[in-house]
């Protein structure tokens, strides 16, 4: 029996993407069959991303993301990928390294503290990153002290249904431990992917981030539900 990987636990969770960077752009696309390149674009459709802008993209994981805002802000902008794993990023660089003229970075750190100038950014996204800090909150009032003022700020990632939201929930568990866990199990993933759940029973609910964003400053807080109320997507303003 794998041994559980705690939500919340820096090291384990470094470790768990450091596992799984190989197979991780693969079962992506399988699990959401393709479908979570579309609420990445709907995330970046929220950033309205300009030519010439400065753009993060925190827990930017292989660097899908940043790949794609790169295009964007072509000619004299910059996105600036980071990520706590090492082997993620490593994928992440492979892939800048075959389209040079992208004016993208890849940047070991922490999402929570990232030591970058208050203000840096014209936006920002976080994909699949807040629910695996230690402190969401505290990644969310990273997120607005990086941002300057009016600044956008995408957070994409699972949506935790809340109380009411009974056969939501049933479907994710559903999803997760009969579709996610046993095919994971095939590539000798299977605590990586177990956690997710786990990692879900911690994660605020829409309006707990909504009311989160706005403690840590942000003037507007909308979290919007996707796929069913499957994910959610958190849209920000400075």
């Amino acid at each position: 029996m794998p041994v559980p990987i705690q939500p919340g636990d820096p090291e384990q969770v470094r470790d768990l993407f450091d596992r799984i960077a190989p197979a991780y752009d693969n079962l992506n696309d399988l699990l959401s069959l393709g479908l979570h390149r579309l609420w990445k674009r709907q995330a970046m459709a929220w950033l309205d991303p300009r030519p010439g802008q400065r753009l993060l993209d925190l827990c930017c994981g292989t660097g899908d993301l940043a790949l794609v805002l790169a295009e964007k802000v072509r000619p004299g902008g910059l996105v600036l990928g980071i990520d706590a794993a090492a082997a993620p990023l490593e994928r992440a660089r492979e892939r800048a390294r075959r389209q040079p003229w992208l004016p993208v970075e890849f940047r070991q750190g922490d999402a929570a503290a990232t030591e970058l100038a208050a203000g840096w950014a014209d936006a920002a996204v976080m994909a699949y990153g807040l629910r695996n800090l230690p402190d969401p909150a505290a990644g969310l009032q990273e997120l607005r002290r990086l941002l300057r003022s009016g600044g956008r700020a995408a957070v994409l990632d699972f949506n935790r249904p809340a109380d009411h939201q009974g056969a939501t929930a049933a479907f994710q568990r559903f999803y997760l431990r009969r579709l996610v866990v046993p095919l994971a199990r095939r590539a000798g993933l299977e605590a990586q992917y177990a956690y997710l759940e786990r990692s879900l029973g911690r994660f605020p609910t829409g309006s707990e981030q909504e009311a989160l964003a706005a403690a840590a400053g942000f003037t507007q807080a909308r979290h919007r539900l996707l796929a069913g109320g499957q994910m959610g997507l958190l849209q920000l303003v400075a």
